[in-house]
């Protein structure tokens, strides 16, 4: 199953309390364009994943997550959300080091 891009624009959106015109200044990309990705008219591509990641500054890895779906036949997730797993549980789980030491240990 292909990642649902359109729900991880659409969540990542809604938990920043943004709207479409605010996120796309952050993104450099148009209003028009961010609509049609979050109704699935339109794929997002991985430069505009990386937009969307940098104007909210969360990992790319985290909007993979949460557009990642489980594989053919509902089977286990994949071994690439399984990576995005371990590096959201490392930004959540308090620790002694720094979060950006955290995330380049679970990468």
């Amino acid at each position: 199953m292909k990642p649902d891009y359109a729900r991880a624009f659409r969540i990542i959106r809604a938990a920043f309390g943004l709207k479409q015109s605010e996120l796309t200044a952050r993104m450099a990309i148009s209003v028009s364009q961010l609509s049609l990705i979050e109704a699935g008219k339109r794929n997002a591509t991985p430069k505009i994943v990386k937009a969307l990641a940098k104007a909210t500054k969360i990992p790319v890895e985290l909007v993979e997550l949460l557009a990642a779906g489980r594989e053919e036949g509902g089977g286990k997730p994949g071994r690439d959300m399984a990576k995005s797993a371990q590096i959201l549980l490392a930004l959540l789980v308090p620790d002694t080091r720094t979060t950006s030491t955290r995330v380049r240990d679970a990468g």
